[in-house]
């Protein structure tokens, strides 16, 4: 059995290089991060699993690999790229997800993104940069409300960041839940009162536009919205026309439902946006946890012979 990570850029490459080990099934590392669907028939050939991090699997390119038994992907975000139902049952493939390995450093990011929210950093130093010298009036989070959809590991690590800077915290999710210091709403009551409004949510059938017009409708005036989750979780017109009226205050986003993000997206043209670039699971502890997880589904793999 052979594994091929089949877009590995510079730094992922080097983790798998360092944790594989020598007992490891053999695991070739093409380093064209950039590749096409298309190209997977060529490279795929001879391996019966794929690693995959950012790209495009279709149902009806996998059908012609013929090799090709498993999809490792390294995250919990495979719907974006790929139909797991359909690639298991038109092609044999069963499609694997690695969950918990970057909650904190996801947390972090959406932590930070709010602050930049609140505060202007980014646009200020870019002002700053240009010789300017912007005076603005942010917004204090101590003592405000930040509202969680979604408390699996990453919410719940966002809700003790913001608890520790004396924010009220409370949340909805889907099943029920019980986190210290956390005050569990309905959804409505969330979008209404919450003057963050923090995103943590899987993507999937039921998740797809969950934030929909009406719920943006619904966020009280000049909310701050973090999306650190999946962009297809948002409408995304929707909100765009939202952060144009006011209705909201400033998104901080750093994920799309196009990406990379375009270079003539409308959400570029707009003042109250914070932008990054799908990064926010991005640190060497959440890349190590990553790739370990990764090379343990092809242990686990090899040792069931399936």
């Amino acid at each position: 059995m052979r594994a091929i990570f089949v877009d590995a850029n510079d730094s992922l490459a080097a983790v798998m290089e360092r944790l594989h080990r020598s007992d490891d099934v053999p695991v070739s590392i093409n380093r064209d991060a950039e590749i096409k669907p298309e190209g997977l028939p060529r490279l795929l050939v001879g391996h019966e699993i794929a690693i995959n991090d950012h790209t495009q699997f279709p149902t009806a390119i996998i059908k012609q690999c013929s090799s090709l038994k498993h999809v490792v992907f390294l995250g919990t975000g495979a719907r974006s790229y790929m139909n797991p139902e359909e690639l298991a049952a038109e092609c044999g493939v069963a499609v694997h997800i690695i969950k918990g390995y970057g909650d904190t450093a996801v947390a972090e990011m959406a932590f930070a993104l709010m602050w930049d929210a609140a505060r202007q950093t980014a646009m200020m130093d870019a002002a700053v940069r240009r010789g300017e010298w912007p005076r603005v009036v942010g917004t204090q989070l101590t003592g405000k409300t930040v509202g969680l959809i979604g408390t699996g590991g990453i919410g719940a690590e966002m809700a003790r960041l913001c608890a520790g800077v004396g924010m009220r915290v409370i949340a909805w999710n889907r099943s029920p839940k019980a986190i210290p210091g956390v005050t569990f709403v309905s959804l409505d009551e969330l979008l209404a009162s919450a003057d963050v409004v923090s995103l943590h949510l899987l993507l999937n059938d039921e998740t797809r536009g969950f934030v929909s017009r009406d719920r943006l409708a619904k966020l009280k005036p000049g909310a701050i919205l973090v999306n650190t989750a999946r962009g297809a979780v948002i409408d995304e017109a929707a909100m765009i026309e939202a952060l144009r009226a006011g209705q909201i205050g400033h998104a901080a986003l750093d994920v799309f439902v196009e990406e990379p993000l375009p270079k003539a997206h409308p959400l570029t043209g707009l003042a109250n946006v914070t932008l990054s670039s799908h990064a926010a699971f991005r640190t060497p502890e959440a890349s190590d946890n990553l790739i370990e997880a990764a090379l343990a589904h092809c242990r686990r793999i090899v040792r069931e012979g399936r």
